[in-house]
């Protein structure tokens, strides 16, 4: 008895998702929950589990390829069942199968673990790149693979014939360590060759980021010596040296989201844009005096967030967002402030959740947990939804201001601009401070000038005077 598994509901109204690579192949025998494929939704990196056990018997996608919920990703037969079929163009299929006997422990939504009533229909072999089980030939003796693997790097293998390498680096075909980290194993895949085939020092062998950069090290140290300037080439491909050729950029993943998004936002907000240059010398000094006090740290950012937090309260109709559908504006009552982040998956915008609820030190530190996760940007999905008020500090990216567009469908963003020495009047006299411009981004729809110049210069009469705080706690 075959089994279809469909590409689950991965929630928060997803509805795609793209393969970054399979855990499996045809022939492999799987158990329940056991994670087959691994995805990249417009929220995060997950592995899915299979919720049916048995011999994996095809696989229906290859990396890079957007799938869509309900679609299948995999056909699993029963280990021992006599009905596996033998022809390689009809997929598997089990429109008319009992209920199956066991069930996953897994809490995805949509994981069909009923049948599938879908009709057969006609795949040509090998359509993805990846044989039918029945009819995929032998794999070959590990010590001829090598050869084949790598014939594109001749170079690679005079060097590895003649240089002694610790065999911790070495790739080895049959060989399946754990990788846990999608990072390192995309890392590994871009460099063309599966972390899972290195020895991992981590624990248990797992393979961590160092291994698969030693191993890149170690493939791009031959590279570097000269090469002959004449190379195999495909007639009519374009030249490696060729700048002038162009390059097509699949949109897609959570860059497809992000242009969907910011396009709505352009579409449906008439956005209006306030700046203000701001003296922050007391900022700094008052950041001073509570390490002093205290011994810990606060960064200017956490700081700046808190006085958002409090300028949201007191002009709170900007903390909203409009249903078009019932034209209304929605006041939230809770405070989740968005904190735009630039990670290596493109721009995201985590969200501290109940932020007007948290002190300052618990604001910095949910704050920094942000920070900590940013650069390979491994936000749960939780993080990165219902967010009322954004803070872009696009002062590190060494910008003094920008007219941001606002995260739709929230009603205003503010953007913290780089800190530097300038000078300025202080009593009548000339001086240098540490200057930084605010820029605030609003929805006209609701409200005006004066409400949105009301919070800016609030929160600028906080950095200028942190004190001034005091009279609202």
């Amino acid at each position: 008895m075959s089994r279809d598994f469909l590409l689950p509901d991965l929630g928060e109204g997803l509805t795609e998702a793209e393969i970054v690579a399979w855990l499996v192949a045809p022939g492999d025998t799987i158990v329940i929950d056991q994670a087959v494929v691994e995805v990249e939704s417009a929220k995060s990196i997950v592995e899915l589990p299979s919720p049916y056990g048995g011999v994996v018997t095809s696989l229906f996608g290859e990396p890079g390829q957007v799938i869509h919920a309900g679609q299948v990703l995999l056909t699993v037969t029963e280990a021992g069942s006599a009905g596996t079929p033998d022809d390689v163009d009809v997929p598997v299929a089990a429109a008319t199968a009992a209920a199956p006997s066991e069930g996953s422990g897994a809490v995805l939504v949509g994981y069909g673990t009923t049948e599938s009533t879908r009709p057969p229909r006609k795949v040509a072999a090998g359509r993805f790149g990846t044989p039918r089980a029945a009819d995929a030939p032998a794999l070959p003796a590990p010590t001829a693979s090598v050869p084949v693997a790598r014939a594109e790097r001749p170079a690679e293998v005079a060097a590895s014939a003649s240089t002694e390498i610790d065999s911790s680096s070495t790739v080895d075909p049959i060989r399946r360590s754990p990788v846990v980290s999608p990072i390192v194993r995309r890392l590994a895949r871009e460099n063309g060759f599966d972390a899972s085939t290195l020895a991992g020092s981590g624990r248990e062998g797992l393979v961590v980021r160092s291994d698969v950069e030693d191993h890149i090290r170690d493939l791009s140290a031959p590279a570097a010596a000269p090469a002959q300037p004449t190379t195999t080439t495909t007639p009519g491909a374009p030249s490696v040296s060729d700048l002038s050729a162009d390059l097509r950029i699949p949109i897609s993943g959570l860059r497809k989201v992000v242009s969907q998004r910011l396009t709505t936002s352009r579409r449906e907000i008439p956005e209006a844009t306030i700046w203000l240059d701001v003296d922050a010398t007391a900022l700094f000094a008052a950041r001073d005096q509570l390490l002093t006090a205290t011994g810990e740290r606060f960064s200017v950012t956490a700081l700046i967030a808190r006085f958002v937090v409090a300028g949201l309260l007191r002009y709170p109709v900007l903390n909203s967002s409009v249903d078009t559908a019932s034209q209304e504006i929605l006041q939230h009552g809770a405070v989740n402030l968005g904190i735009a982040a630039q990670t290596s998956r493109g721009l995201m915008v985590p969200v501290i959740h109940g932020a007007h609820t948290m002190s300052t030190r618990q604001l910095r530190d949910a704050l920094a947990a942000l920070v900590a996760q940013s650069p390979d940007g491994t936000f749960a999905p939780s993080a990165l939804t219902g967010g009322t008020f954004t803070l872009n500090n696009f002062g590190s990216l060494g910008v003094d201001g920008s007219a941001a567009i606002i995260n739709h469908p929230e009603a205003a963003i503010l953007g913290i601009g780089r800190m530097i020495e300038r000078p300025w009047v202080v009593d009548h006299e000339l001086a240098v401070r540490t200057v930084v411009e605010l820029s605030m981004v609003f929805d006209h729809r609701v409200c005006d000038g004066g409400t949105a110049a009301g919070f800016l210069t609030y929160v600028a009469g906080c950095i200028e005077n942190p004190v001034s705080l005091l009279a609202d706690l």
